[in-house]
């Protein structure tokens, strides 16, 4: 599994607007200024979380993107699942049972699968207003 930059700007855009969110709406201008990311790249994340209903928008004058809800609603898990192609560490996981025609006595299944749930629930567990609140990359870490 391999996050892409559509997931990690997604994320970051989610936290500037949680951040920014007394201000009302927010245009992107000002979000992809203050995150030194692409307008052009953002408008096409943003165009996702709107369709998604996590994001709002609102064009013309005083127009921007504003939080649907309270960021403690939204999971890191959450948002990487609508970016991500997936974040199964294998396909066969993602594709079923009927992807691989090994799968009935592969050794290495289950493995994969825990594996799985522990990224799932590890990004589930994180929220948008826990990243808010971070101050190092230890905070999350688990033993």
């Amino acid at each position: 599994m391999l996050i892409s930059t559509k997931g990690r700007y997604a994320l970051r855009v989610m936290i500037d607007l949680a951040e920014h969110q007394i201000e009302g709406y927010i245009p992107l201008k000002e979000v992809a200024r203050r995150q030194d990311i692409s307008e052009k790249y953002l408008e096409s994340i943003v165009k996702l979380l709107v369709k998604a209903n996590l994001l709002s928008g609102l064009r013309g004058k005083g127009g921007g993107y504003k939080l649907t809800k309270s960021p403690d609603l939204y999971t890191v898990g959450g948002i990487l699942r609508l970016t991500e192609d997936s974040l199964a560490p294998v396909s066969c996981i993602d594709q079923g049972p009927e992807s691989c025609p090994h799968m009935a006595e592969c050794r290495t299944l289950a493995m994969w699968q825990g594996l799985a749930k522990i990224i799932n629930e590890y990004l589930d567990g994180i929220t948008i207003t826990d990243l808010m609140k971070s101050g190092t990359a230890g905070d999350f870490y688990v033993i």
